[in-house]
C-alpha cells in the first residue's frame, strides 16, 4: 500500500464543500473546529503564517487557528475555543478532545494502491474563458477546481530520480534524447539509475498520473513556447518541446508507455502505442515504428493502475483501489459540458447526493486497456459497468465519449473540455472515418456548439467532434 487514502465524505462550509483526503487531514481538523463553532459559516479560511490561520466570517467575526504543543486550537472573535489533538506525525487524530462522535468526520486512513493524483486545475471556466468561482446552484458549478483531490507531492531525491509521494512511484527525472519505441522497450531491461535496476517502461495509467492540467496547449499557428505551458511539473521533471531544428513541431513531446492499443486500428500502420503528450495535454495512439519518443522509466508500486471493483448491488460500483464510487450505468444520452455539470450536481443514487462529474484523471482510471470494440466487441471498461451503445460517424455500432470536469486550456480559448472515448477514438483521415487514437485515448471537445459544424472532424487527424457526450458520475467514499 502507498500514501493515498480512501475518501470518506465532504465537510460543508455552508454551501462550500471540502473533500476529505490525505493532503487535507490537517485542514479537516481545522474545518471541524470551524464548523463546530460556526455551523452556518460560508466564507473562506486564509493562511497567515507558519502555524496561524484565520477564518473570516465577515468584517467583525473571525476564527484564529494555532498549533500549540501538539494541539490545534481554534478561537473565535467571541472567545469561544475548541481543540483537536495532532499526532506526532503531524496528522490529526481520529477523535477530538471533547467529541466522541467525530469518527465519521475525519478522513479514512485506509490506504489505497491506486491513488489518483489531482489534475492541478485551480481556475474556473465557462464555455470559453476563465471566470470567477461559480457558486453552488449556478451555471458551471461542480467543475474540476471545485473538488480537491490528492494534491501532487514529489520529492527530488538528488540522484536523478523523483518520488511521487501520492502514488508511491519513483521516476527517472530526465528522459534525455528521444528514442524509438523498440529502444524504449529493450532499454528497460538493462536500465540502472541511483542504485536500482528494477526499472520498467510505464503503463499509460502510470505515466498519466504525472499530467497536470494547468498546462496551456498551442491554439494558433503562431504560438511560441513563451505562449504555452507544459502539462507536467517542470520543477521536478525535465521537459522539452519538439525540436524545430530537427524538423519536428513544437507540439512533438510525446512520451512512450508500455500500453498497446488492442483494437483493430490501422491508422499509421496499426499496432499503436498509447502515449502521453505533455505538450498538448492528451493521450493518443502513436505508431510503434518510424517515430521517436521521450522515455522515462518507473519503479515501485506494481499495483498502480489495477482496479479492485465491488458491485454494491444498488447501481453503484466501488473501486477499492482508488477509493472512488462510480455509477454502474451511464447517463444513457449525450449532453454538452454545462449540462453535464448540472446533471451531476443534481443527481441522487443509492442514497447519495454528492455525485459529481469526474476529473480527467479519475475518468481515465476506469479505462480497461485490454478491451476495445475492435478486439473484444465491447467498451474499454470492465463489464461490471453498463455502457450505452451508439452509432458512430462511420455508421458502426460503437461506445460513447465521456465528459470529464476538466477544462483543456489553449492559447486560443478555454472552449474545450477533456473527454475519454470508451469506444473508438474516431477521426476522419484519408477520406474515411477510422479509429485514429484508440479506445481510452484522451482528447478534448468544444463545450458547446453544433457537431454538424464539423462534418470531417477537427485537427490533424480529423477528431470526431460530438459535443453531446455521455456522463458517468463519481463520488468519494
Amino acid at each position: 500500500m502507498v500514501a493515498g487514502h480512501a475518501y470518506s465524505k465532504y465537510l460543508k462550509f455552508g454551501k462550500e464543500k471540502l473533500p476529505m483526503n490525505k493532503a487535507n487531514t490537517l485542514i479537516a481538523a481545522l474545518a471541524y473546529c470551524i464548523t463546530s463553532l460556526f455551523c452556518n459559516a460560508n466564507q473562506g479560511w486564509y493562511y497567515l503564517e507558519d502555524s496561524n490561520w484565520l477564518y473570516s466570517l465577515d468584517q467583525d467575526a473571525w476564527l484564529s487557528i494555532q498549533i500549540v504543543d501538539g494541539q490545534l486550537i481554534a478561537t473565535n472573535s467571541q472567545n469561544n475555543t475548541d481543540t483537536v489533538l495532532i499526532s506526532s506525525s503531524g496528522q490529526t487524530t481520529n477523535q477530538p478532545v471533547d467529541d466522541p462522535n467525530l469518527q465519521d468526520e475525519v478522513p479514512s486512513t485506509t490506504e489505497v494502491s491506486y491513488a489518483i493524483v489531482d489534475t492541478g486545475q485551480t481556475a474556473y471556466y465557462d464555455d470559453n474563458a476563465e471566470l470567477p468561482e461559480p457558486a453552488d446552484g449556478t451555471a458551471f458549478y461542480g467543475q474540476d477546481a471545485h473538488y480537491l483531490g490528492n494534491q501532487p507531492q514529489y520529492t527530488d531525491n538528488g540522484d536523478g530520480t523523483v518520488t511521487d509521494l501520492v502514488t508511491g512511484l519513483m521516476w527517472q527525472q530526465d528522459p534525455g534524447a528521444k528514442m524509438t519505441y523498440q529502444q524504449a522497450v529493450d532499454g528497460a531491461e538493462s536500465f540502472a539509475l541511483a542504485g536500482y535496476d528494477d526499472w520498467r517502461l510505464p503503463t499509460v495509467k502510470e505515466l498519466y498520473s504525472l499530467i497536470m492540467f494547468y498546462g496551456i496547449d498551442f491554439g494558433t499557428g503562431n504560438d511560441t513556447i513563451e505562449d504555452v505551458a507544459p502539462f507536467m511539473n517542470t520543477n521536478y521533471f525535465n521537459f522539452s518541446y519538439g525540436d524545430e531544428s530537427a524538423g519536428e513541431r513544437l507540439i512533438d513531446s510525446q512520451w512512450a508507455t508500455s500500453t498497446l492499443d488492442v483494437g483493430d486500428s490501422t491508422f499509421g500502420g496499426g499496432n499503436l502505442m498509447f502515449g502521453v503528450n505533455f505538450a498538448d495535454g492528451r493521450i493518443k495512439g502513436y505508431p510503434t515504428t518510424n517515430k521517436t519518443y521521450f522515455v522515462i522509466y518507473v519503479r515501485g508500486n506494481e499495483a498502480y493502475g489495477q482496479n479492485a471493483y465491488v458491485d454494491n448491488g444498488d447501481g453503484t460500483i466501488t473501486d477499492q483501489a482508488t477509493g472512488l464510487m462510480w455509477m454502474q450505468a451511464d447517463s444513457a444520452g449525450g449532453m454538452n459540458w454545462e449540462a453535464a455539470l448540472s446533471y451531476a450536481e443534481g443527481f441522487e443514487l443509492a442514497g447519495y447526493s454528492d455525485w459529481r462529474l469526474p476529473n480527467a484523471k479519475e475518468l481515465q482510471s476506469i479505462v480497461d486497456y485490454t478491451r476495445a470494440p475492435g478486439a473484444t466487441g465491447s467498451a474499454a471498461i470492465d463489464p461490471i459497468f453498463l455502457t450505452s451503445t451508439i452509432i458512430n460517424e462511420g455508421g458502426e455500432v460503437d461506445y460513447p465519449y465521456f465528459w470529464s470536469s476538466t477544462t483543456h486550456n489553449s492559447t486560443r480559448s478555454a472552449q474545450g473540455a477533456c473527454y475519454i472515448p470508451f469506444g473508438r477514438g474516431l477521426g476522419y483521415f484519408n477520406g474515411i472515418w477510422q479509429d485514429v487514437h484508440g479506445a481510452g485515448c484522451q482528447r478534448s471537445d468544444p463545450k458547446v456548439g453544433d457537431p454538424d459544424d464539423y462534418p470531417t472532424g477537427f485537427g490533424p487527424q480529423g477528431d470526431a467532434v460530438r459535443i453531446f457526450n455521455h456522463v458517468r458520475l463519481v463520488r468519494y467514499i
